[in-house]
């Protein structure tokens, strides 16, 4: 996702986060740094059977110091845990480990603040602690803990969560050489869920009832929690829900839907395929060469009861058979012949092609077209809108389309659009990239489907503004994840129907949306991704409305969703508003005009203004690119980078209680500051008396001290700024 001034969304995560272990060193020489040590590895393997974890831990700290340390080793359990047995070894030896409760665990957090005036370990305020003295920690020197611990985890809403505490980001004085979690899940019953929302994970099956899920990542200061899911519900698909809901506010939920680790070969739908090829004159070449390839490769994996098609274009279009045949041996072999012998030559006549694909759609058949261009239409009809209600008005089997745009002398917004209106996936393959790997691996994940034409209900709870807005087929090996927003509460029938063996099956699952969860608030942020990624795209693709472009600047402000557009827009409204006296010039979320170059801000906004317009070329492309990755993000992990355009708005960001906390200069600043007018408002000096009473009468907003000496930020109505 890199581009001259690429979209970043940067969030953090903190959701009652606590940390895995981390040292707290006496006597500094220096109180610059009050965590010199460095954590080089940090290995965990999770054992899970049924409610049962038991997670081992190996971290190495290393001392790069020429003196020797004494620290005090922090272990926070995590919050909700039944420890069941919990031992510790130092450089091979084993150490006995002394419990804290809270209420000791608050005071040495207060004692670290006093006395080093950092205020980060305040956010582990509230969980009982391990706690072990260690000394000598020698100059130039490692020293390498193991933990072991065992808890019994909770199943809410359907779903057991499991929560590695991995927040290590301020501990460190340098990122992890290596971090690397193994997790061995086992069940009785047959496990249908298993993902995760905070990290990228590979998911290996080794039986019904048992998964190996593994995150790598070398060089990083882990800043959110891992957390993983899985449910073992009694049905053929399983179907996962976490919600997210504040106080007198609309809630959020993640629904994931999955047919399980193993799919058996007849559970699996035979489908229709039908391979819409362009040949026009500008594949000749490389291009030409690999995606030939891919074809081939695509058609030699169809399956024995799958029918398929090859429809290859340039000024005209030919087709192979003249109507889908069986994926017979004997057929394969007549389309090797068909795409070997294909010539570039000719125009892109995409009416012709896209009409005799639609014409082979059936009520019966789950059919779907892969459609692979590397140009925009010069024969037949060439009008956008014109070709769009054309492929509307022949599209009447609901049949999805899957493009494939070669390079960048496409149109974006026809491709976008056809993959629009049709329920499909957009796809785009740069100059650098192979071909044949991307299209090969993309037809193996549609390979093999499992439930398709599917619709959901959700019976006696409201809900609005769900993404993806059309449920796309599930394909065996992986899931479809649906998040949305909720009105009231209560005990509801989640209805999930579709094809599944060839049969309309209705499934029936009991969940309650609650009145009030709070506890997984990066809901709402992915929520957010997705709904700005959709706004910008129907901006892009249509027109730029007001009401749509307040919205992205609402949403992008309170979540930290970061992008060029979104960047310029907050900087424009912020500077707009203070001059109105709407909010106060202190509580800008984005550096104000003031701090910035305005003229180049300006141009920066210009130039994205045409790019955005852009239905061709290099900037159209990576727009279009950018804007499916917003709407279609699961993780925090995955999205989570430092925004790196050159236009000096990066700054950093923390999403504490659902919403994003700025910071700007020296002050963190809440985003909500700009949406609330509170009536009070109470200024207190860092590390007073009264700022240890706050803390100490309000666990809760440990999470907004922990950011550091200079905060404003709203909390129970009331607006506290902390102050040097």
């Amino acid at each position: 996702m890199k581009r001259g001034c690429i979209f970043i969304y940067f969030i953090f995560v903190l959701n009652f986060l606590f940390s895995d272990g981390f040292i707290i060193i006496h006597n500094l020489p220096q109180r610059e740094n009050p965590f010199p040590l460095e954590v080089k590895e940090h290995y965990v393997n999770v054992d899970i059977y049924e409610l049962t974890a038991t997670t081992n831990i190996e971290q190495t700290f290393y001392n790069p110091n020429s003196y020797s340390m004494e620290g005090t080793y922090l272990f926070p359990v995590p919050k909700g845990a039944v420890i069941k047995k919990f031992s510790m070894f130092i450089n091979g030896k084993e150490v006995n480990a002394e419990l804290l409760d809270a209420k000791k665990a608050r005071e040495i957090y207060e004692d670290i603040v006093r006395r080093e005036r950092d205020p980060a370990i305040l956010e582990y305020d509230g969980l009982d602690v391990f706690k072990v003295r260690i000394f000598p920690i020698e100059p130039y020197s490692e020293k390498r803990i193991k933990i072991s611990y065992s808890e019994i985890l909770t199943k809410d809403f359907g779903t057991i969560e499991y929560l590695y505490p991995l927040n290590t980001e301020k501990f460190s004085s340098k990122p992890l050489k290596e971090m690397v979690i193994n997790v061995n899940l086992k069940t009785e019953s047959e496990i249908k869920n298993v993902y995760s929302t905070s990290h990228n994970v590979e998911i290996v099956k080794k039986e019904k009832n048992r998964a190996i899920i593994s995150y790598e990542e070398k060089n990083t200061k882990p800043d959110i929690d891992f957390k993983l899911y899985f449910s073992t519900i009694n049905s053929k698909i399983g179907l996962s829900m976490i919600p997210y809901k504040e106080k007198n506010e609309d809630g959020f939920f993640f629904l994931n839907i999955s047919p399980g680790l193993e799919v058996e070969e007849k559970e699996i739908v035979p489908k229709d395929v039908t391979f819409v090829f362009d040949n026009s004159g500008s594949m000749e070449g490389k291009n030409l060469i690999m995606a030939k390839k891919a074809l081939n490769f695509c058609v030699g994996n169809l399956r024995e009861n799958d029918r398929f098609e090859i429809i290859r274009f340039s000024t005209e279009a030919e087709p192979l058979f003249n109507t889908l045949q069986i994926a017979t041996k004997e057929n394969k072999e007549k389309a090797f012949n068909f795409i070997n012998n294909i010539q570039a030559i000719g125009g892109t006549n995409i009416e012709e092609a896209l009409k005799l694909a639609l014409q082979n759609s059936n009520n019966d058949r789950l059919h779907i077209i892969v459609f692979i261009t590397d140009g925009k239409p010069t024969i037949g009809e060439r009008d956008e809108e014109k070709l769009l209600t054309i492929i509307k008005k022949n599209n009447t089997k609901k049949t999805r389309i899957f493009t494939f745009g070669i390079g960048y002398e496409i149109n974006t917004h026809l491709l976008d659009k056809i993959t629009d209106i049709t329920g499909g996936y957009r796809n785009y393959i740069m100059p650098e990239e192979d071909i044949e790997v991307k299209i090969s691996n993309f037809f193996m994940k549609l390979n093999s489907p499992v439930l398709t034409d599917i619709s959901i209900d959700f019976g006696s709870i409201k809900v609005y503004n769900l993404y993806p807005q059309q449920i796309s087929d599930i394909f065996k090996g992986s899931s479809i994840s649906i998040v949305g927003r909720y009105k009231g509460s209560g005990k509801t029938t989640i209805t999930l129907k579709g094809i599944l063996n060839n049969k309309e099956t209705i499934l029936k699952y009991e969940f309650i949306f609650p009145d009030i969860s709070v506890k997984d608030s990066f809901i709402s942020s992915i929520w957010a991704t997705r709904r700005i990624g959709y706004l910008l795209d129907y901006i892009r693709l249509h027109k730029e409305e007001r009401e749509l472009v307040d919205e992205i600047v609402y949403l992008a402000r309170k979540y930290g969703i970061i992008t060029p557009y979104t960047s310029y827009l907050i900087v424009e409204d912020e500077v707009k508003r203070v001059n109105k006296n709407e909010i106060l010039e202190k509580d800008q979320t984005i550096n104000s005009y003031k701090r910035q170059n305005q003229s180049n801000i300006i141009k920066e906004r210009e130039k994205y203004d045409i790019e955005k317009k852009e239905k061709s070329g290099k900037n159209s492309v990576a727009t279009s690119i950018e804007n499916q990755y917003l709407r279609t993000a699961e993780t925090f992990n995955e999205s989570k980078t430092i925004l790196q355009d050159n236009n000096s708005l990066s700054q950093k960001y923390k999403n504490i209680q659902g919403r994003a906390i700025y910071q700007v200069d020296n002050y963190w600043i809440d985003s909500k500051l700009q949406s609330f007018k509170a009536k009070k408002e109470r200024r207190i000096k860092f590390a007073s008396k009264e700022y240890f009473e706050l803390y100490a009468n309000n666990p809760l907003i440990s999470q907004f001290l922990a950011l550091g000496k200079n905060i404003r930020f709203l909390f129970d109505d009331v607006i506290y700024e902390i102050y040097e």
